[in-house]
C-alpha cells in the first residue's frame, strides 16, 4: 500500500492499495471518503496536483464508485457476534 500525506487543503492523507486499486481519502474532518477501481495513475497524479482537493472534485468524486474505507468492514465475521464468539471459544459452525 503506498500513502501520501499532504500539508495544505482539506485532504490529509491519502492511501492507496494497488492490488485492490482503491484509494481512500482522510479529510481534515476526520472523515475517509473510498473510491473502487481508481488506476495507479489516478493516485500518482493526485499526489502531484498542486491542489489535491481540486483534483479530487475534478477527476475523482463523480468518477469512481465508492467503497468502504480499508480497514473497516472488511471482515465479514465482524458483524456476526456469534460468529465472533464462535472464533473466541471455538465450536461447532
Amino acid at each position: 500500500m503506498q500513502s501520501k500525506t499532504f500539508t495544505l487543503g482539506r485532504i490529509r492523507r491519502a492511501d492507496y492499495d494497488e492490488k485492490t486499486q482503491q484509494l481512500d481519502l482522510h479529510w481534515d474532518s476526520k472523515t475517509v471518503f473510498a473510491y473502487k477501481q481508481v488506476p495507479q495513475e489516478v493516485f500518482r497524479r493526485l499526489c502531484s496536483a498542486p491542489n489535491p482537493t481540486t483534483y479530487w472534485e475534478d477527476r475523482i468524486a463523480e468518477e469512481y464508485p465508492k467503497g468502504t474505507p480499508m480497514g473497516k468492514g472488511t471482515d465479514p465475521s465482524a458483524s456476526d457476534p456469534a460468529q465472533r464468539l464462535r472464533d473466541l471459544f471455538g465450536g461447532e459452525e
